[in-house]
């Protein structure tokens, strides 16, 4: 605006307001950029918290689609006694019924045996697993906040149903940073893009240097199991390393270029740095030619239905050996219905078993007998459970009032059970 030109009052104050706001704009930008600069620079090392911790890195094992409670690990009597009956649920809210009214109890498809000293009851579906009850920890009354598989699956990660929150693989990030320079403190793998989909192991609003890193996806073999983008197939190593030098010399040259530190760029220079030191340790973490064929026959690799996961398991296991803070095993597809979301055809059960049972107790025993268990949490669990009464005849519902996971490993107090 000019001297000479006529000057209101509204005019001046709406001048001085906006002059107001790019101060404050400008002070905001700069508070994000130091902040992600903060973060890619100090976030990721390793930190120790105050008091000397029990456990050092998670393995989740995820089993999409929500296994049925009572005809796993939660015995209940009463319902082999009411089979049958028609009880009154008015009111209760569940998953594609709604609010039900009178449905008919369903015993469990299997029969359960109680193993151990402490005399867990599991169903003959997991005899591997039932072999390790006591070093497990069963949680009975477990509860969500989404009947569907989506706003399930995502306020298990996320804590929230439909919001951009970060995952819990992030916040363990942000809090206790990674052990391992060399690679991701945050593996994801063979994950859905769908029921979530990348929000479940987002950093939502934290810096992105937590963001988790996928390895694989659901629809493909775990053959194929790679990080994508990590290396350009089409450049000789050489070529690419050139490249590699260039761009950074260019972004360095930027960064002594400017009087004030462009701590943006100087994260984006330390996270090529990373992916750079990945392709070396990544193939090496995942090539799986040096493990004996006694370890491979533990996880079931080589035999039909075993293989698929049990080569997830055994992948889990060498990168938490690694270094990497959390690791989640992905049990998951792309389909509507996924893995053990049996609506009506509840024997299909015994084929979700059959695949994860002998891997996941190749995976704690293994854990155990490299001493890997006493610093390492396994949680075993998915979204949400089964109803106690049938769908379609032979099917389950959705039940979020009431499944089952199971802990093991640092600070878990083994052979115990909690919640009715």
């Amino acid at each position: 605006m000019r001297l000479t030109d006529a000057c209101c009052r509204r005019s001046l104050l709406r001048a001085a307001g906006c002059g107001f706001g790019s101060v404050a704009l400008h002070a905001l930008m700069q508070q994000s950029v130091q902040a992600e600069a903060t973060a890619a620079e100090h976030t990721l090392q390793s930190r120790e918290p105050m008091y000397a911790p029990r456990a050092k890195r998670i393995i989740f094992i995820f089993m999409q689609g929500g296994p049925s409670q009572v005809d796993t690990f939660d015995l209940k009597p009463d319902l082999i006694e009411r089979d049958g009956r028609t009880i009154d649920f008015t009111g209760v809210r569940f998953g594609d019924f709604g609010k039900v009214t009178q449905q008919t109890l369903m015993k469990p498809l299997w029969k359960f045996q109680r193993y151990g000293d402490c005399g867990q009851p599991v169903s003959e579906l997991f005899p591997h697993i039932a072999e390790h009850v006591d070093d497990l920890c069963f949680l009975h009354g477990m509860h969500t906040e989404g009947v569907a598989h989506g706003p399930a699956t995502l306020f298990l990660h996320t804590g929230a149903t439909n919001l951009v929150r970060p995952s819990f693989g992030s916040w363990l990030m942000y809090g206790l940073g990674t052990e391992n320079q060399n690679l991701p403190g945050f593996v994801t793998l063979q994950p859905s893009d769908t029921k979530g989909g990348p929000r479940n192991y987002s950093n939502g609003f934290l810096p992105s240097v937590y963001q988790g890193t996928a390895i694989g996806r659901a629809y493909r073999p775990v053959s194929q199991m790679t990080i994508d983008h990590i290396r350009n197939e089409h450049l000789a190593e050489d070529e690419s390393r050139r490249r590699f030098s260039l761009v950074q010399d260019l972004n360095e040259l930027q960064v002594a270029r400017r009087s004030e530190t462009d701590t943006r760029l100087e994260a984006v220079i330390r996270s090529y740095e990373l992916a750079w030191r990945m392709q070396a340790t990544v193939p090496e973490v995942m090539d799986m030619a040096d493990e004996t064929p006694e370890t491979l026959a533990m996880y079931g690799i080589g035999e039909g239905p075993t293989d698929e996961f049990g080569r997830q398991c055994l992948m889990a296991r060498r990168l938490s050996e690694s270094g990497v803070r959390f690791v989640q095993i992905n049990y998951a597809d792309e389909s509507p219905t996924p893995r053990w979301d049996q609506h009506s055809n509840m024997p299909k059960h015994a084929d979700h078993a059959k695949a994860t049972d002998k891997p996941v107790a190749g995976l704690l025993a293994d854990l155990k007998q490299r001493g890997l268990l006493e610093d390492t949490v396994v949680w075993w669990g998915g979204e949400f459970g089964r109803t106690p009464f049938s769908q379609s005849n032979n099917g389950r519902d959705h039940n979020p009032r009431g499944f089952t996971v199971f802990l093991a490993g640092a600070g878990v107090r083994k052979g115990m059970a909690y919640g009715a």
